[in-house]
């Protein structure tokens, strides 16, 4: 692909609109009915959220995870604590969070302070998932480099005839991080470029509403 083709691409969004007397009053629950919207319209994995992290040198780096749940307004996902982004957390404890429903023309953009869940919710949402994904977590030493695809196979096979039974224990270095929001910023698609910006601010204990201009 040259760089016409790319100059080229040309999308004019019209689905829909989003205005300050359409939001409610509440980013959560502003979120929380784009959620619904997106789950109800069946966009592929409508939890996948890009999560920008600076590492010690200021330097950032994104990637995409998966929200796994919100509690008391705080966004949920997990990880290896030793991976990159558990690191990076760990030296600078700020994040955003971007998620993208190409489908229905809208971003959602979250600025917030990150924090550790508590180890016994960890382990409780360690528990429900899949025997194999548990397998996964035990047997990848996340973000470390490794010799080829046949060691990270070698080990996983070795776990699943050692916890033959299901019965995986969390790894020590893996748990839950909570997002909690500052800023969130709530993007419709317009025709001729002329998108729709929400932005929810939280200054001095209450939401602010903001229209930005695209």
């Amino acid at each position: 692909m040259n760089k016409e083709q790319l100059q080229k691409l040309r999308e004019d969004y019209s689905k829909h609109s989003l205005d300050e007397s359409d939001v409610d009053p509440s980013p959560i629950k502003q979120f929380e009915q784009w959620m619904g919207e997106a789950l109800n319209s069946e966009v592929p994995e409508p939890n996948a959220m890009t999560l920008a992290t600076v590492d010690h040198k200021n330097k950032p780096h994104a990637r995409v995870v998966l929200l796994k749940g919100i509690e008391d307004g705080h966004f949920i996902f997990y990880t290896n604590y030793d991976s990159a982004k558990g690191k990076e957390l760990k030296q600078n404890p700020n994040a955003a969070l971007c998620f993208l429903w190409l489908e229905l023309e809208r971003q959602v953009r979250i600025e917030g302070r990150v924090e550790n869940i508590s180890e016994e919710e960890s382990k409780a949402y360690f528990k429900k998932r899949p025997y194999k994904s548990q397998l996964g977590a035990l047997a990848s030493n996340q973000s470390a480099e490794v010799p080829n695809r046949a060691f990270l196979e070698d080990a996983f096979s070795e776990l699943e005839q050692k916890y033959a039974e299901g019965e995986v224990p969390k790894p020590v270095n893996w748990g839950g991080y909570k997002v909690i929001p500052e800023a969130l910023e709530f993007w419709q698609g317009r025709r001729s470029r002329l998108h729709d910006r929400i932005k929810y601010v939280f200054e001095k204990g209450n939401w602010i509403i903001k229209r930005l201009s695209p």
